[in-house]
């Protein structure tokens, strides 16, 4: 397959640390481009990893004939307007998640998902882990599907830090919180019926500093998770149906490049001695999700998520922080 050629919007760290260097191990992917509003930031990290052009606007980047395809990790707030320029150039975007501050602003992308491929970045759905998780799963080894239980948290009160600004789609929920809403999505395979949620926030920087939230899929299936952008470095998920338990050990930030440990436990034991571990082989899921949205931009498979897809994750947060003003149950 003839590689797809890619900009990228941006030297934000996501990219140069982590999709970056997955783009550049790809055997579908050539970064010929990063755009920037600092020419100078831009041609630097760009000379540091061996990317040939840098340009110092986002346009001149889009306006590259050569470009097919853009990755977009700008901050939340700009997610969607710079999708829609982008697309409106005519470049597939694979876009950072949030797709969007809302599932209004997101709904806006459908103008242009007919003329380019747009998908929400979230890796995860591309790691054998989770591939795995879901197959044993839908093969009812676990039983029927009751609930899953997400922990995930870090501790950053940097106040210069995109994750502490509230007025551009900084806190918990959109950070984090929006992983274990993909999470129950992905294994329950449908969509929730109803959310309640109780919600801390920074008193300095107005931010959701800390949600918990119960995420009701129906007969009787029931996601509930706590995410913290304040508490010690911590996630966990857990799986449980009638028959066993299936734990995942490091769910959303698995090593790149290492193996990760997927846990089994049929309750026979309540001291963990009935527990079995699965070792996934060593990947890059970054290149994964790069490889298959490049596959699809060729037409060589259907494009695994698209905008429609990214609409329903973000009604399920728009009915969180609308549950946080009400305390009540709200609908999806």
């Amino acid at each position: 397959m003839k590689k797809v050629v890619w900009g990228v919007l941006s030297t934000a760290k996501i990219g140069w640390e982590k999709v970056i260097p997955a783009m550049l191990k790809s055997e579908h992917c050539e970064v010929r481009a990063i755009g920037s509003r600092s020419l100078d930031k831009g041609r630097a990290l760009a000379d540091r990893l061996g990317i040939p052009k840098a340009y110092g606007s986002y346009e001149a980047l889009l306006a590259d004939p050569e470009i097919e395809a853009i990755y977009n990790p700008l901050p939340n707030h700009e997610h969607v307007p710079m999708t829609l320029a982008a697309a409106r150039a005519g470049k597939h975007v694979l876009c950072e998640k949030p797709v969007a501050l809302n599932a209004k602003e997101a709904e806006q992308l459908r103008a242009v998902a007919g003329k380019v491929h747009i998908m929400e970045a979230f890796m995860v759905r591309f790691h054998p882990q989770w591939l795995s998780v879901r197959e044993r799963v839908r093969s009812g080894e676990v039983g029927e599907l009751r609930s899953i239980h997400t922990y995930f948290s870090y501790f950053n009160r940097d106040p210069g830090n995109v994750r502490n600004q509230a007025d551009i789609g900084g806190g918990a929920l959109y950070d984090i919180g929006c992983y274990p809403i993909v999470t129950g999505r992905f294994l329950f395979g449908a969509e929730p019926k109803r959310v309640i949620a109780l919600v801390d926030r920074d008193p300095d920087f107005k931010t959701d500093r800390m949600v918990s939230a119960l995420v009701d899929f129906g007969e009787g299936r029931r996601l509930d998770f706590t995410v913290s952008t304040q508490s010690v470095p911590y996630q966990r998920v857990q799986v449980c149906g009638t028959k066993k338990r299936i734990e995942i050990e490091i769910p959303f930030n698995a090593p790149l490049g290492g193996s990760t440990k997927v846990y089994t436990d049929d309750g026979a034991r309540l001291d963990g001695g009935s527990t079995s571990a699965e070792v996934i082989p060593a990947c890059d899921m970054y290149t994964l999700e790069v490889d298959a949205f490049s596959r699809a931009v060729r037409g060589d498979i259907a494009l695994p998520y698209g905008v429609e897809d990214a609409i329903l994750n973000m009604r399920v947060i728009d009915a969180l922080f609308a549950s946080e003003k009400t305390g009540a149950w709200v609908n999806v």
